[in-house]
């Protein structure tokens, strides 16, 4: 691989050159980009975006740039995979800034994961009045005092403790720093007519014989045949809140902690989205969530909140809206903080400037959307003096209403005109337009594209034969007709977040679209008033969770009725058929691959060579439905596999109607046995979207069901959604693109503006009527948008 700048035979400007990149389904790609300037790659969902932007150029960047540490250090680094590229020159360092959510870990905020909390913590240590100590005095990650030294007792002599009270923080101790406390519901833990002996516990994980029920049963704190509702109070103590002791068990020591502790350590102290299904339905239906009686949901305890800087507390200041909060600290005049000050004021004149200035400090990181996480990533760099730097963006404007997308252009473009190299995966037309630089990948997805369509100016996309380039130009119509609500749920008195008391009617057995700019409610009242009942089926952006074994076939279910097909044709039993079970291949376990670990340098994936990639058993491969072994069945495209189980000896009836819904979110392309983890949030999202599709529901709800969608896959989804109302379902969509918003039967607009300007209904009506009147700024683009 070469290490010297390539550079653009034709203008003379150096280039970043690509050539021979195969990773996932790209096709021996090559092309040259040009630094120092700003190039968008385009392309339909799994066409090869972001397998050549982050799979190839940015990973290859990041593991340069880890090949310059000590190898001590690397130890400490998560190892990177050289990707699978011939050349790859004229690489810079690249700062990656993609919608990876930040976690759901309760102590992060947007205050604690962007520093801002760092410098206002720094500002009462000097200011608040009365003083009561350095920073660490207003942190709610450290707790109020913290001991050094051992407490060592020998022959009843205790040793003294040192407590060192200038490092005392301001976490509240009764809920740890998280403002929120949690109540279980008894009767979801256990059946209290039965004994521990009789299977009381009803916990994920804590039925049968096993040992998390062998430690509570044999732990000798209580009698295992007598029913839990017989204990007397010590018992009930033990069972649920005794602390962590331990306990011999048929001769082997264990741990043992009341059920309390033990469920807040192992299932609360988790992000609920990477919990199992079955945990987070417990989860959901056991636990309530109530802000800390003691700090008020603050997370700080009484000595930080009572300091104070013109009467304000480093809490109040948290929970102000960030354009506040930077009004309030523009106000402030004290010249021995004069440098704090000016850089306080600049990270929260970020938020705002790049459209999160209706945020709070004290808002959990893992409530924001990937959208919002995005740009809150962006913050810390908007200063940076770093320059001949790659940026990498994963389609920055998702969540962003149109009235928002040009300050986002603006702050690509700042970026690049300070030397630095800006590499943005994208669909909108807005951002599209702004680029140096385009590539169109294709001309399909999945095996149908991994190919460079298009290369050049803006100019030239618009008029190339490309599927971007023939829907670059694309304006929705409005509908001649549409359809007459059959029914409403109710809303009254919404006032979750920044709502304001609001009344609404969402009209039920029609396409109703819900929009506003970023952060005017949207959300609040779809998800915060429509209740989580029976009947409805939510779709939201939360990711996919599963392990490279995860793929299609097993995430939707098909995977079940062909085994079972397998085993009926060949007379034996379906665990044969599964690479995760009795037909995997002993060589790779069932994985395909072998994993080589090379210490701190990157492991090694290398195709195994028992079953030569194909996961199952030699035996297991002799086995046939169709004509076809497992193996082949799961390297089918889905499309190919919907022909093949409708007809002839291979006929599934119970798959095909599964690989039909598949067909129809427009993922006929991906293979079914293709690894999760290889998926674009565009696929990802429909994947979701295709598997509620069995569900009985009678209301959808969608949130943002656009994102990563090329303006082509955008007609293809409303056509879903038409074919769904049509059948009889309610559709309530969250939704900023115009062409979804132009296609509603009803538009539910919020709004004015966003935050505490926000949160009220601003428009109800048609699309028509929405963009005839122009009176809001969704009705306002929409014009426009129609022409």
């Amino acid at each position: 691989m070469g290490t010297e700048s390539a550079v653009h035979p034709a203008d003379g400007h150096a280039v970043i050159r690509v050539h021979g990149a195969r990773v996932n389904n790209l096709r021996d790609v090559d092309v040259e980009i040009p630094k120092r300037r700003l190039t968008v790659f385009t392309g339909v969902s799994g066409s090869g975006k972001s397998s050549l932007v982050f799979g190839t150029i940015a990973a290859e960047s990041q593991r340069l740039i880890n090949e310059t540490y000590s190898a001590f250090v690397q130890g400490f680094m998560p190892s990177l995979a050289r990707p699978d590229v011939d050349v790859l020159d004229g690489l810079t360092t690249a700062i990656i800034v993609d919608q990876q959510r930040m976690g759901s870990d309760p102590r992060s905020t947007v205050g604690t994961a962007t520093d801002a909390n760092a410098l206002l913590r720094i500002l009462f240590s000097r200011l608040g009045e009365p003083h009561i100590g350095p920073p660490n005095a207003f942190s709610f990650n450290v707790p109020p005092v913290r001991a050094t030294g051992e407490v060592t007792v020998e022959r009843g002599t205790t040793t003294s403790v040192t407590t060192d009270f200038t490092r005392a923080g301001g976490m509240c101790a009764h809920c740890e720093g998280r403002g929120s406390v949690t109540d279980f519901d008894l009767t979801q833990l256990y059946d209290d007519s039965r004994a521990l002996s009789q299977d009381a516990l009803t916990i994920p994980g804590y039925t049968g014989d096993g040992w998390m029920v062998r430690t509570y049963r044999d732990s000798g704190f209580f009698d295992p045949d007598k029913p839990i509702r017989d204990f007397d109070e010590r018992e009930l103590h033990d069972l649920l809140h005794r602390e962590a002791v331990k306990v011999k068990i048929n001769g082997i020591n264990l741990t043992y902690e009341g059920l309390l502790p033990k469920l807040r350590k192992s299932m609360l102290a988790k992000d609920r989205e990477a919990m199992q299904p079955h945990v987070r339905a417990f989860v959901d239906r056991a636990v309530t969530f109530t802000a800390c009686p003691d700090c008020g949901g603050t997370r700080l305890n009484a000595t930080a909140r009572s300091s104070t800087v013109g009467g304000v507390s480093i809490a109040d200041a948290c929970a102000m809206q960030i354009s506040d909060l930077a009004d309030w600290i523009g106000g402030l005049d004290e010249p021995s903080v004069a440098p704090l000050l000016a850089n306080l004021r600049q990270a929260l004149e970020s938020f705002v400037e790049i459209g999160l200035g209706y945020l709070s400090l004290d808002r959990p990181a893992g409530t924001l959307s990937g959208g919002e996480a995005q740009r809150v990533k962006m913050i810390r760099h908007l200063s940076s003096s770093l320059t001949d730097t790659t940026y990498v963006f994963d389609e920055p404007t998702a969540g962003l209403h149109p009235h928002d997308i040009q300050r986002m252009n603006s702050l690509l473009l700042r970026l690049r005109d300070k030397g630095n190299t800006v590499l943005v995966v994208e669909h909108k037309p807005e951002v599209i337009a702004i680029a140096d630089h385009v590539v169109d990948l294709g001309p399909g997805a999945g095996r149908h594209g991994g190919t460079v369509c298009f290369t050049g100016s803006v100019a030239e996309l618009r008029a190339a034969d490309t599927v971007t380039g023939r829907h670059f130009g694309d304006r929705a119509r409005l509908k001649d007709t549409v359809r007459t609500a059959t029914g409403s749920l109710e809303v009254r008195g919404a006032d979750a977040n920044n709502l304001q008391k609001v009344d609404v009617d969402i009209p039920l057995g029609v396409l109703c679209v819900v929009t506003g700019v970023a952060g005017s409610g949207k959300s609040s009242l779809v998800h915060g008033s429509i209740p989580a009942a029976e009947g409805v089926v939510r779709i939201d952006q939360s990711p996919i969770r599963g392990s490279r074994r995860s793929n299609p076939a097993t995430y939707t279910g098909v995977l079940e009725p062909v085994r079972k097909a397998f085993a009926k044709a060949n007379g034996v039993k379906p665990a044969l058929f599964s690479a995760n079970s009795e037909g995997a291949c002993g060589g790779c376990n069932g994985a395909g691959v072998v994993y080589t670990d090379l210490a701190i340098m990157a492991g090694v994936a290398t195709r195994c060579e028992d079953c030569e990639g194909r996961r199952f058993q030699s035996a297991v491969l002799e086995y046939r439905l169709g004509g076809r072994d497992i193996s082949e069945v799961l390297g089918m495209p889905v499309a190919e596999a919907l022909e093949f189980f409708g007809a002839g000896e291979g006929r599934v009836p119970a798959a095909q109607r599964i690989l039909r819904r598949l067909v129809d979110v427009g993922l006929g392309y991906l293979t079914l046995g293709q690894p999760l983890t290889t998926l674009s949030g565009g696929e990802r999202q429909r994947l979701k979207l295709a598997t509620h599709m069995a569900d009985t529901g009678g209301v959808y709800v969608l949130d943002e069901p656009t994102t990563g969608l090329h303006p082509a896959d955008v007609e293809q989804l409303l056509g879903l959604l038409d074919r769904l109302v049509d059948s009889g379902k309610s559709v309530i969509v969250i939704e900023h693109h115009q062409r979804v918003i132009a296609h509603a039967d009803r538009v539910i607009d919020l709004g004015p503006g966003a935050g505490h300007d926000g949160g009220r209904i601003v428009f109800q009506g048609t699309p028509r009527e929405l963009a005839a009147e122009a009176a809001t700024l969704t009705g306002e683009h929409l014009a426009a948008y129609l022409g």
